[in-house]
């Protein structure tokens, strides 16, 4: 999701070689001429270890197969049934709840979201009385991100809902699109409050069971014991390397925490084109499909992206989809990144047409251009080479945002050194929204702690402005700036967490200040 998206990582330096690994299992025939290669051909483009693809045309399962390998390193291959995390191509299955709870009456698209969350309170007050379930699930609440309210967080879902109380807003209500993980967590808590039941089991009894989608979870938990599992991978100090674990997403799951399979993913593409049925048994309403497919809020395309892709001329955000044309056909899709895995559902319904892409790699653009080809393929035109063009823009890119960063870089003043000693200051200091950072004097050097789930040592930049790196390579290095208030002492620290933070000193944390033991 996720994701997702914190630091992008085309920040990552250098470019790696990646040998081009065999082809794996195999559920039918080619679809078209060159296809094997072609995938095989991007993954070692893009520096993917392994991808599990799946093709449906007219509600047959034309082609499932692996490619690669789960982890870099070892041998097992990337199968159809080898699961991934597909993060926030899970919010058409909050979407696909949400319908289901209005074709049973019980919810209405446009019924207040405080109507099904009670106590439900944002920043903006006439937008806490008019944000509705549809606006929950369309991106125009009007909030940026605020993912750290989520992300590695110690919060459950009903409490980063409240908390969202504390999210000031970026645009007005309404107003533009803005992509808001928390908002579908909202949405999760909907179906939960109104089914009485969790999302992620009305998830498994109403979307999964009916599906025979028996290999997909809503949770990392769900997957202990298995063995059929990809490995997350990042490029890490130029290197692509795969991570020590899966990111545990659980309290944003209605936002991005389903895992599944090419070939489970493949079931819920066949019940997407058949308009809300699947074999012979419908589970969402002709009506409500098509209120998932209506554009909802419009999205910008710049000059660059109109250049990067000629043939798409309008996008905008239905109910759990992106919405766009290309070469005259409309284009339902909706990707996913969660740490160390890139996923994307995609559809041409007037096609009869999908495909999922499943990945190991962080934030890699090969979907996409791989969902470019596919489509070229399908309508018969002569296929562009989609992934080379999009590698040389993220190259570009990737070169460009390296030049900002030195550039960033240059502006340390050398030789300085901190106000204080660095004891004086160690502390807790608050957030109403994003909770608490500790800041521990450990034998001489400074320690933070965010959360349960982020800690690293400060390093001194200059003046009173130190960096650190969690322990992922997601968050690249985040500046921490502690203020001094009139009287000499720390009175707040500002850190940039997927935007700028400010936390406040309590009260107490001067006669408090927590220090590691010497060893």
């Amino acid at each position: 999701m996720m994701l997702l998206r914190l630091r992008s990582w085309l920040t990552s330096a250098a470019v790696l070689s990646v040998a081009v690994v065999p082809l794996r299992a195999q559920t039918g025939r080619e679809p078209f001429p060159g296809w094997d290669a072609y995938v095989n051909q991007a993954l070692a483009t893009w520096k993917v270890p392994g991808a599990g693809i799946a093709i449906v045309r007219n509600d047959s399962v034309i082609y499932a197969r692996g490619y690669g390998v789960r982890e870099l390193g070892k041998p097992a291959p990337v199968d159809e049934r080898t699961v991934f995390a597909i993060g926030s191509s899970s919010k058409a299955f909050t979407a696909a709840a949400v319908a289901m709870l209005v074709d049973d009456k019980k919810v209405s698209l446009d019924g207040k979201a405080s109507q099904y969350l009670p106590g439900f309170q944002l920043a903006d007050p006439y937008a806490s009385r008019e944000l509705t379930v549809r606006d929950l699930l369309s991106h125009r609440s009007g909030l940026a991100r605020g993912e750290l309210a989520w992300y590695g967080s110690g919060f459950d879902r009903d409490e980063i809902v409240r908390r969202v109380r504390f999210l000031q807003p970026t645009w007005s209500f309404r107003s533009q699109f803005g992509y808001q993980n928390i908002m579908y967590i909202a949405a999760g808590q909907v179906v939960a409050h109104v089914a009485n039941t969790t999302w992620d089991d009305f998830v498994r009894d109403r979307i999964f069971a009916p599906l025979g989608m028996t290999a997909s979870t809503t949770s990392i938990r769900q997957l202990a014991g298995r063995t059929d599992l990809s490995t997350p991978h990042a490029e890490v100090d130029g290197v692509v390397k795969p991570l020590a674990e899966w990111r545990n997403i659980d309290n944003a799951g209605p936002a991005g925490s389903i895992n599944s399979t090419a070939l489970d993913m493949a079931r819920w593409l066949r019940m997407q084109l058949g308009r809300g049925s699947f074999e012979g048994k419908r589970l969402i309403s002709e009506r409500m499909i098509d209120e998932m497919r209506t554009p909802h809020t419009v999205i910008p395309i710049d000059t660059g992206a109109r250049r990067a892709n000629p043939y798409t001329h309008l996008q905008s955000y239905g109910l759990g989809w992106f919405l766009q044309d290309y070469r005259g056909r409309l284009v339902v899709q909706h990707g996913g990144n969660v740490d160390g895995m890139t996923a994307l559902v995609a559809m041409m319904p007037e096609e009869n047409f999908g495909i999922v892409i499943l990945t190991n790699m962080n934030g890699t653009g090969m979907p996409t251009a791989l969902m470019n080809r596919v489509f070229d393929q399908q309508l018969g035109v002569t296929p562009e080479d989609w992934s080379a063009k999009s590698y040389a823009r993220t190259e570009a890119a990737r070169t460009r945002a390296l030049a900002a960063q030195k550039k960033a870089e240059a502006t340390r003043v050398p030789n300085t050194k901190p106000s204080l000693a660095l004891e004086k200051y160690a502390g807790t200091y608050a957030d109403s929204l994003l909770g608490e950072v500790v800041v521990r004097d450990s034998s001489g050097t400074l320690v933070l702690q965010f959360g349960p789930n982020w800690h690293g040592t400060l390093e001194h930049w200059h003046y009173d402005t130190f960096r650190t790196r969690f322990g992922t390579p997601v968050l690249g290095a985040i500046p921490v700036q502690f203020r001094l208030g009139p009287n000499g002492t720390v009175d707040e620290v500002q850190m940039d967490l997927a935007g700028p933070a400010t936390f406040r000193r309590k009260p107490d944390a001067a006669a408090t200040a927590a220090r590691t033991p010497q060893e």
